[in-house]
């Protein structure tokens, strides 16, 4: 699928690349306005892919259409979401990286990041991808099938920088599900910058410093 996106660069000397994905019911547009809340400046030169889901039934919701990277089948984390149906998505995301690549950015200098259901991706296909990316941002989500995953993650992949972040008062992905899944990162080798606010399901001012500083460490890697 060509995903439609919204696009934004810092410098003309595109070297970087971050591919970011929103949450159920939201677009592409959802995080644009916090790119220049980051302090990157144009010498970054990244150029932020925000690409929107495509509108689908979603079960939870009683079937209502909505943008969704995937179909939530119910409350439960463990088993609200069918793998095939997240690998689908997963390889609309890879051609996205494909594109990247194409244009010159290298693997290693592409970040995957992601809000709620965007989160989900991110993670999935950063540790599925066929070469290392530059870093994963997780904000505000869940790991469906972490276990299996990170047993058949490629090795050296836990050399990818991780950007863990949550609300302690999360009521639609409560903070459990980030106090699971950064611990089974790290048993596997990961440096994660595991990050926790006083807010619910949403992004917090403080955290928009700390991802721009966290950009800022990994871009100059």
């Amino acid at each position: 699928m060509n995903l439609k996106r919204e696009t934004i660069t810092l410098g003309n000397d595109i070297q970087h690349a971050v591919i970011w994905m929103h949450g159920l019911g939201a677009d592409g547009h959802d995080f644009v306005p916090i790119v220049n809340e980051l302090g990157l400046g144009q010498d970054s030169n990244t150029r932020f892919v925000f690409p929107h889901a495509p509108s689908r039934p979603v079960t939870l919701n009683g079937g209502h259409v909505m943008p969704a990277w995937y179909d939530i089948l119910s409350l439960d984390r463990s088993k609200n979401v069918i793998l095939d149906d997240l690998l689908v998505t997963v390889g609309w995301i890879n051609s996205l990286i494909d594109e990247q690549v194409a244009l010159g950015v290298e693997p290693e200098n592409i970040i995957l990041a992601g809000f709620s259901q965007g989160g989900v991706i991110a993670l999935h296909t950063a540790l599925r991808y066929p070469k290392r990316l530059g870093g994963i941002m997780a904000l505000s989500t869940y790991f469906p099938f972490a276990d299996d995953t990170l047993s058949g993650m490629p090795k050296g992949y836990e050399l990818t920088p991780v950007f863990a972040a949550h609300g302690l008062h999360d009521p639609v992905i409560p903070v459990a599900s980030w106090q699971d899944y950064v611990p089974k990162l790290e048993t596997k080798g990961f440096a994660v910058t595991a990050k926790s606010y006083a807010m619910e399901h949403s992004v917090h001012p403080q955290e928009i410093a700390d991802m721009g500083a966290w950009f800022k460490g990994v871009l100059a890697s």
